[in-house]
C-alpha cells in the first residue's frame, strides 16, 4: 500500500510539472505569434543593410546593428569579440556565353564562386568538357582536358526527402572542383548550381584551391540550373562548342570583424551557459534573409519572448551572432578558443541555420542519457506540429563546443524549398513568410525554456 501511495504521489508530481510546462509553452507560442520582433528585425537587416559578406562594409554595419538591437532588447551585457576574416570582393557582374559557331551565341547566367580568382580582363574562351564527378576527370586524363573548361553537371539527387543530404552529396564539385580540374590542365571550371529547382539564378558558395599557389589557380563559377540544362543539351549536339567566361573578383588581405555576443545572467546557475545563435554574415548576391538572417533574428528574439511572458532564466542565456560562417567559420573558431581559455561551461547550444520555413523539429548531438530525457519533451511540441526529435547534428558554428556531456541542437525547418534560395540572388526578404519565421522563434524559445528549467545530466 505504501509503495502504491508513493507511485500516486510521483505521478501527481510529474502531472503538475507537465501541466506547468504545457501552460508555459502555450504562453511562449502566444507571445511569439503576437509580440515577436523577428520579422521587424529581419526587415531592417535584409532591406536596410542587405548582403553581408565577411570583410565588407555591410558586414560591419550588421555588427553595429546587432550590438545596438541586443542592447535595446535588454540583455545584462552586450559586447563585440574581435575576429580576423577573409575579404573577397566579387567586382562587376560576371558575363558568360555559349558559342555554338562563329556569330551564334547564347548568354547564360553565372556568378563567381566565393574565393575564386578572376579571369583575364578579356575572359577565357575554350571548348567545354562535361563531367559528373572527379572519377570522370581521372578517366579522361590530361590529354583530353588540357586547355579546356570543365563543366561539372551533377544535380542534387531529387529523390531524397532530406535536401541537406542531397546538397551534401553534390557539393564537393563546387568546393573542390577547381582544385581537381587543374591537375589535368583545365583553364577554368563551371559548376551546376546547388539547387533542386530549375531557374535562372546561379548559386554562389565557398570553394578552395587546397595548397595550390596563386599562380596555378583557375577561375570557378556557378551556372544556373536552366543554363546548365541548356549547355548539356547543346554539348550533345555540338561537342566542339565554346564557352566564354569573364569575372573580375579579387582576394584581399584579412580584415578585422566581430562576433556579437549578449547574455542575461542566470538567477540560480549563472555559470551554466545556454547558447543560441546563427551567422551574421551572408553571401553578397542576395540579402541573406533565409541564410542566415532568419536564424539571427530568431536567436535575438528568444530573450525578448521570455521577457514578454515574465520568465526569469535560471541559467545564463547567451546569444552569439557569429561572423564568417560562409567562407571560413573564423567567428566560431575564435569563440571556441576564447571559451576554452576561460573554461566556460556550455551545457546546451542551439543553432538556427536552415532557413525561416515552417519548423518541423530539432536534430541533436547528445549522449544517450540526455537524449532519452529530451525525447520525453516531444509531446509538448506535438500540438504545434513540431514532431521530429532526432540524433543528427546541430550546426557549423556551435559544433566545436561539443563535450562528452553537453547537448547541441539545430532547428530543423521544412527543407524542401531551402535550396531554391540558398546562396542565390533570390534569397531576399520577400521570400520570408512572417508566420513561419515566428513559429521558428517559438520552437527555439520553447526548447531553451526546457533546458533552462531542467538542465542536463552530467
Amino acid at each position: 500500500m505504501r509503495e502504491y501511495l508513493k507511485l500516486i504521489m510521483l505521478f501527481s508530481f510529474f502531472s503538475i510539472f507537465s501541466q506547468n510546462d504545457e501552460q508555459m509553452i502555450k504562453k511562449i507560442f502566444d507571445s511569439s505569434l503576437s509580440n515577436s520582433k523577428s520579422y521587424e528585425l529581419l526587415d531592417y537587416l535584409s532591406n536596410e543593410i542587405g548582403g553581408r559578406l565577411s570583410g565588407s562594409l555591410n558586414a560591419k554595419r550588421a555588427v553595429e546593428w546587432g550590438r545596438d538591437e541586443l542592447k535595446n532588447i535588454g540583455f545584462d551585457k552586450v559586447w563585440l569579440q574581435e575576429v580576423m576574416v577573409p575579404k573577397w570582393v566579387r567586382g562587376p557582374k560576371e558575363f558568360a556565353l555559349i558559342e555554338t559557331q562563329p556569330g551564334t551565341t547564347f548568354n547564360v547566367d553565372v556568378c563567381a564562386l566565393g574565393g575564386s580568382v578572376a579571369t583575364p580582363s578579356v575572359g577565357i574562351k575554350a571548348n567545354v568538357i562535361e563531367v559528373h564527378d572527379f572519377e570522370e576527370l581521372k578517366e579522361l586524363g590530361k590529354d583530353k582536358i588540357d586547355g579546356k573548361i570543365i563543366f561539372f553537371n551533377r544535380p542534387m539527387q531529387p529523390n531524397l526527402i532530406n535536401t541537406f543530404q542531397a546538397y551534401g552529396e553534390a557539393v564537393n564539385q563546387r568546393t573542390s572542383g577547381a582544385a581537381e580540374a587543374v591537375k589535368y590542365g583545365a583553364i577554368g571550371v563551371i559548376i551546376r548550381s546547388m539547387s533542386l529547382r530549375l531557374d535562372d539564378y546561379p548559386h554562389t558558395g565557398t570553394m578552395n584551391y587546397g595548397s595550390l599557389p596563386p599562380s596555378k589557380r583557375i577561375p570557378a563559377a556557378a551556372i544556373s540550373t536552366n543554363a546548365a540544362e541548356k549547355l548539356s543539351n547543346l554539348l550533345k549536339i555540338n561537342p566542339n562548342l565554346k564557352f566564354l567566361l569573364r569575372q573580375q573578383c579579387k582576394q584581399f588581405k584579412d580584415v578585422m570583424s566581430h562576433n556579437v555576443i549578449a547574455e542575461i545572467k542566470g538567477s540560480v546557475y549563472p555559470d551554466e551557459i545556454i547558447l543560441v545563435g546563427g551567422h551574421l554574415d551572408s553571401w553578397d548576391i542576395g540579402d541573406g534573409s533565409h541564410d542566415d538572417g532568419a536564424g539571427i533574428v530568431q536567436s535575438m528574439d528568444v530573450v525578448n519572448i521570455l521577457k514578454n511572458i515574465g520568465y526569469k532564466p535560471k541559467r545564463t542565456i547567451r546569444v552569439v551572432l557569429f561572423m564568417n560562417e560562409e567562407n571560413g567559420t573564423r567567428g566560431a573558431k575564435k569563440y571556441f578558443k576564447v571559451s576554452k581559455r576561460n573554461n566556460l561551461n556550455h551545457i546546451f547550444a542551439l543553432e538556427s541555420d536552415a532557413g525561416g520555413f515552417t519548423p518541423r523539429g530539432f536534430s541533436f548531438t547528445s549522449n544517450a542519457e540526455n537524449f532519452s530525457v529530451i525525447k520525453n519533451w516531444k509531446y509538448l511540441f506535438d500540438p504545434y506540429l513540431i514532431q521530429s526529435f532526432v540524433i543528427g547534428g546541430s550546426g557549423a558554428d556551435i559544433s566545436l563546443l561539443k563535450t562528452n556531456n553537453n547537448v547541441l541542437a539545430g532547428l530543423r525547418p521544412d527543407s524542401q524549398r531551402y535550396f531554391d534560395y540558398h546562396h542565390a540572388a533570390s534569397d531576399t526578404f520577400d521570400a520570408i513568410n512572417k508566420r513561419e519565421l515566428e513559429l521558428g522563434t517559438f520552437s527555439m524559445t520553447s526548447l531553451i525554456y526546457l533546458f533552462d528549467k531542467y538542465g542536463i545530466n552530467n
